[in-house]
């Protein structure tokens, strides 16, 4: 099995491709909302969509127009899980050193319910390809052992590879979030 570093360089040109032929993504995927199944009223962590990751804004504003808050992540250290903080649009954001955005750490810290999660790749385990640093791995892992928690893939369908290689600590998605629906793992 091929290892996940020889296929990060390979995942980021395929979404990068993708991302190219993909026609009105953020809107598309926005009107899956009633799919998602989510607790009412739960909080959701969204993320800031960097280069040509896919963009979650407007599923995530459909969220809030039902009642979720919006919560974005906040670097809290190396080897740490991330910190959810809410977030409306128009509120401050500020670049963490790796580069996301994210806001500011004056912002009210919450538990999401559910979390939106970028990634390079996934299968049809549930598993995904992330950037190799493990945040999410740790915060979906915190999360869950706090109870319960819905980890959602925000990708292009034609970021989905047959297998990908895992290790023990990898977390599982719950189900991704495409320009061609909801798909549920498990």
């Amino acid at each position: 099995m091929t290892s996940k570093n020889a296929l990060r360089a390979e995942a980021k040109s395929r979404r990068a491709r993708a991302a190219a032929g993909v026609i009105s993504f953020a809107e598309t995927i926005a009107g899956f909302v009633g799919g998602l199944a989510l607790q009412r009223g739960g909080a959701v962590a969204s993320y800031w969509p960097l280069g040509d990751e896919a963009d979650p804004h407007a599923l995530a504003a459909a969220l809030r127009a039902l009642g979720h808050p919006i919560l974005l992540p906040r670097v809290a250290g190396p080897r740490e899980p991330l910190s959810f903080r809410h977030w409306r649009d128009g509120d401050a954001t500020e670049k963490s050193p790796l580069g996301t955005i994210e806001p500011l750490e004056s912002a009210l810290v919450a538990r999401p319910d559910a979390v939106f999660v970028p990634l390079l790749a996934f299968d049809a385990r549930g598993f995904r390809l992330g950037y190799g640093g493990g945040y999410y791995d740790r915060s979906l892992a915190s999360l869950r052992a706090q109870g319960s928690m819905v980890a959602i893939g925000i990708a292009y369908a034609e970021q989905e590879l047959a297998v990908l290689p895992h290790d023990p600590h990898d977390e599982r998605l719950d189900l991704v979030v495409t320009e061609k629906g909801v798909r549920r793992f498990g």
